[in-house]
């Protein structure tokens, strides 16, 4: 007898509304929710897909464990003593940041990736960290640390009810946005050209985002942050701010972008002097504006001052956590409340990474340096011999993958936390579905 359940979808951070049909303990069919507040009926293929995964042949559903060379079925009771079996003595001979967990995107999407891998950190106490995320928005969240004083403190788009939206390095009619929690972006983006709104997309290439907006600006790729820099030298040179009384430091940056004129960065950009001077003064001149990046502007070189200046623009034209600008979100479960006042700060680089030196973000370290910090030998403590990999396929998304795929057969133990055999978890001397 079938049933219908409503879910929220976990796959990524747009939060849809479901419904699904479910035979036994099947999902067999997913829908829309129509009645959800947020999504209203939206759903991406990704949700809909929801009743094939669940019955997906090739998902694992009980634990493997590798026994003389092979991976084979085992209790999770089997696989946990295991477990602790292989990490424990890596642990007990090399110290515990011989130990490297891996963290993928999914964790974010989740609960329980939001309350468990913090407690697994905390117990074996390493700081061989590293994410998905400093693959596509850790400069995001180090320029919002440096300006705002939270890494997470990430402004987003007032989609609903901006007039003018600018938006660089995004494509969300392909991907439906990220660092902005919003179902149906596509939607949202043809609403506002209905309105009477106006988009503009800064992007080399000529994405379908770039196909559906008013103006298209095709920068050369990698420039972005001379771009924004010239953007807010107009604002200042023609008088065009309006930052709110509490903003300090306009005058020590205007003075740093006093040479970086429209003219200067031109022919780096690609883009005439005129074309950027109006790009300023019609965000300027918006009743509501908002300026939103994404990960074109973060995974390029000065991605975290591009970053920055995304909302050094916004803040520059007024439009910082306003209606129909840039809108700091309010969580469902608030953080408790402290009295007005200087914060902690943000820290950056309180550990480095082993072999290149790469500093920690939010403790976190870049997923490009796990193949080196597995393979290479340092006089700075011993390299990663054992590694958890929780929701992540790094093999296959992060760089050098062919390098990582051979590094990860010399470590001593391996867990993965994954619902299918893939190009990582192979490796695994224990995986957790």
């Amino acid at each position: 007898m079938s049933r219908t359940a409503l879910r929220i979808c976990p796959l990524c951070e747009a939060t849809c509304g479901l419904t699904l049909t479910i035979e036994g303990t099947r999902v067999t069919h997913a829908r829309g929710d129509r009645d959800d507040v947020f999504s209203r009926g939206f759903i991406c293929p990704k949700g809909a897909s929801f009743g094939a995964v669940d019955s997906d042949p090739d998902r694992l559903r009980t634990p493997l464990v590798r026994r003389d060379g092979e991976l084979r079925e085992a209790t999770w009771q089997e696989a946990f003593d295991a477990v602790a079996a292989g990490i424990r003595p890596v642990v007990e001979r090399h110290g515990p940041n011989s130990v490297g967990v891996v963290l993928g995107n999914p964790n974010v999407h989740t609960m329980a990736g939001a309350l468990y891998p913090a407690v697994l950190l905390a117990g074996l106490g390493t700081r061989s960290v590293f994410t998905a995320s400093t693959v596509d928005q850790m400069p995001k969240h180090v320029s919002s640390g440096l300006l705002f004083g939270d890494a997470n403190a990430i402004p987003v788009p007032d989609l609903d009810r901006t007039g003018h939206l600018l938006l660089i390095g995004a494509n969300p009619l392909e991907s439906n946005g990220s660092l902005c929690t919003a179902p149906d972006f596509p939607g949202k983006l043809k609403a506002l050209k209905a309105r009477g709104g106006t988009l503009v997309v800064i992007d080399p290439r000529r994405t379908r985002t770039a196909k559906l907006a008013d103006r298209h600006i095709a920068v050369r790729p990698g420039t972005d942050a001379l771009l924004l820099a010239a953007m807010a030298q107009v604002l200042f040179e023609e008088g065009l701010t309006e930052p709110a009384p509490h903003v300090q430091g306009a005058g020590e940056l205007a003075e740093a972008l006093r040479e970086l004129t429209p003219e200067a960065v031109a022919g780096a950009c690609d883009v005439e002097a005129g074309v950027i001077r109006a790009l300023a003064r019609d965000l300027a001149a918006a009743p509501a504006a908002a300026v939103y990046g994404r990960i074109g502007s973060c995974t390029v070189p000065h991605g975290t001052l591009a970053s920055w200046l995304v909302d050094v623009l916004n803040i520059l034209t007024g439009n910082l956590d306003r209606p129909g600008g840039a809108l700091f979100p309010q969580a469902a479960t608030d953080k408790t409340p402290r009295p007005a006042g200087p914060g902690r700060g943000f820290a950056l680089g309180r550990w480095h990474s082993r072999v290149s030196r790469h500093p920690e973000a939010k403790g976190e370290l870049p997923l490009s340096a796990l193949a080196e910090e597995i393979d290479t030998a340092t006089e700075e403590g011993a390299p990663v011999r054992a590694l958890i990999a929780v929701a992540a396929n790094p093999v296959l998304s992060a760089p050098d993958g062919d390098r990582l795929d051979r590094a990860l057969d010399s470590l001593d133990f391996m867990v993965s936390v994954d619902p299918y055999l893939n190009e990582t978890s192979r490796h695994a001397d224990v995986v957790l579905p």
